[in-house]
């Protein structure tokens, strides 16, 4: 099956530059929610106030290198490795955690 779209090329390139703009404003902001298992990242700020505490609390500094160590099967919770020691996340938590 062959689906065709007739667009005008006016606002073809309005969308691609949509599209584009999209993409750098999501890749604008990681967190430790979007790492793969195996990657690192350092720790930049926390998006949520409350949430920081906690994660200050548990060592998670900024400027502290920080590892996704596995995601369980269904998601949540993760594991990190922060400070020399490994943390369980919900991925909410970990979502809140902005890396560089």
């Amino acid at each position: 099956m062959k689906i065709i779209f007739i667009l005008e090329p006016k606002s073809l390139i309005l969308r691609l530059f949509e599209i584009s703009l999209n993409k750098v404003m999501v890749q604008a902001e990681k967190t430790v929610a979007d790492l793969k298992v195996g990657e690192k990242g350092i720790i930049n700020h926390f998006k949520d106030d409350a949430m920081s505490l906690k994660l200050l609390e548990m060592g998670c500094l900024p400027d502290t290198e920080i590892t996704l160590d596995f995601i369980a099967p269904l998601g949540c919770p993760v594991g990190i490795t922060v400070a020399g020691y490994h943390l369980s996340l919900r991925k909410r938590e970990a979502a809140t955690i902005v890396i560089k």
